[in-house]
């Protein structure tokens, strides 16, 4: 057979855009007190394991010098190393690429498990069996695992304004929950508004009396708690609202270029601004939904089809065949569950303030006439549509068909 036809294994893995020659492959299994390390050099070599303090920076150096020495390596050999999404964030991703580390971060929730019902665990074997992933993703295989997308420290540090919004409102919620449980315990349904705790004073239980002393100081202190959260509330709400009103001035289909600013986060924080202000120009869309929408996916992700949009959303179907058995076990929910909670909630929006557009007349077409259960299920389709729809709105400024834009 001609040699012609042959191709090394590196030719593959040069198309990826890594190292030819020897690679230092390095698997990190992050705890809280013990980094688990697995280093190998490729397929057939068991990987060598290591453990070192958690976050030790310095120690995850050395032993990468004496894997290099014990593996008759040259000190300027490229190392590629991985590690799985989690607590830890993205610092350690950004702390091995300032070094010189070709780093993956990897989703969990993609990784390949044995099925057994019983099976060995341990850190240092799931380190190992990383590592042996790690050269398989490097060799060329696709499917190996799938990889979280790294946003800048910029577009990461955007994204904490709405969590926080999102995450006080429900403490919010739930303080106000558990006063309604303690009221009900007592046989009293009280209206959490206005001057309530002049209500709660008031209040008289089944038989006429007044509510326990101990209860009423508790649920005085727990008011004052919703007081301090709707405080912390309308102060967030007030700066999600002002990028919006930042970008009022410019022009709402204008996108600016990167290489006009001066600043490279500058022209990230405009890109993201002047998004906002094109998605809320549409109706059914508030600043809420432009807001998450926006900083957790439009403004620093960079989309190749709709498919991938609805992928990262986790609106994706799921089928499952084998034999003669074939269901829909629903959506993936392997996506950024930000952007998932708001599609839907801009999905039952749309059809309200939207029923004259293509999607909404699609969505009566195949499920208006269904129960709700059906029509939920169709919410959910909606959803991935619109997204799809406001990205390429975004992309190419086409408003969706039949939408209205609001005055």
């Amino acid at each position: 057979m001609s040699t012609a036809t042959t191709h090394p294994r590196e030719s593959t893995t040069a198309t990826r855009s890594e190292p030819c020659g020897p690679v230092l492959y390095l698997a990190l299994e992050l705890g809280e007190r013990t980094w688990k390390l697995a280093l190998t050099t490729g397929f057939g070599e068991r990987p060598r394991g290591r453990a070192i303090p958690a976050r030790d920076l310095a120690a995850l150096e050395r032993e990468l010098t004496r894997a290099q020495a014990r593996l008759r390596l040259p000190p300027e050999t490229p190392v590629v190393s991985c590690y799985e999404a989690g607590r830890d964030g993205f610092w350690l991703h950004r702390a091995l690429v300032r070094r010189g580390i070709a780093n993956r971060v990897v989703d969990s929730a993609s990784i390949e498990v044995n099925r057994r019902a019983r099976r060995a665990k341990a850190d240092h074997l799931d380190a190992e069996k990383l590592v042996v992933m790690l050269v398989r993703a490097a060799q060329g295989d696709p499917r190996v695992w799938h990889e979280v997308g790294v946003p800048s420290e910029a577009a990461e540090d955007a994204r904490t304004l709405h969590r926080e919004f999102a995450a006080v409102t429900a403490a919010r919620t739930a303080v106000r929950n558990r006063m309604h449980g303690l009221l009900a315990t007592q046989g009293v349904t009280l209206a959490l508004t206005g001057d309530v705790g002049a209500a709660l004073g008031a209040v008289r239980r089944w038989d006429g009396t007044p509510l326990p002393p101990a209860l009423l100081a508790r649920l005085g202190r727990e008011w004052a708690e919703v007081q301090h959260l709707t405080t912390r509330v309308l102060a967030l709400r007030a700066a999600r609202r002002a990028p919006l009103r930042a970008a009022a001035d410019a022009t709402p289909n204008a996108m600016p270029d990167a290489t006009d600013a001066t600043d490279a986060t500058d022209a990230t924080e405009a890109r993201a601004r002047a998004q906002m202000r094109q998605l809320a120009r549409l109706g059914a869309v508030g600043e809420a939904i432009a807001t998450v929408l926006v900083r957790e996916f439009f403004s620093w992700r960079t989309f190749r089809n709709g498919r991938e949009v609805g992928a990262l959303a986790g609106l994706v179907p799921t089928p499952y065949q084998s034999g003669t058995q074939h269901r829909e076990q629903g959506i993936s929910k392997a996506g950024n569950r930000h952007v998932r909670h708001m599609a839907v909630e801009l999905a039952w929006c749309w059809l309200r303030y939207q029923p004259q557009s293509a999607l909404a007349q699609w969505y009566g077409a195949h499920f208006g006439g269904g129960g709700p259960g059906r029509r939920r299920v169709g919410v959910v389709a909606l959803a991935r549509k619109l997204l799809i729809a406001l990205w390429r709105y975004l992309e190419t400024g086409v408003v969706p068909d039949g939408a209205r834009l609001k005055a």
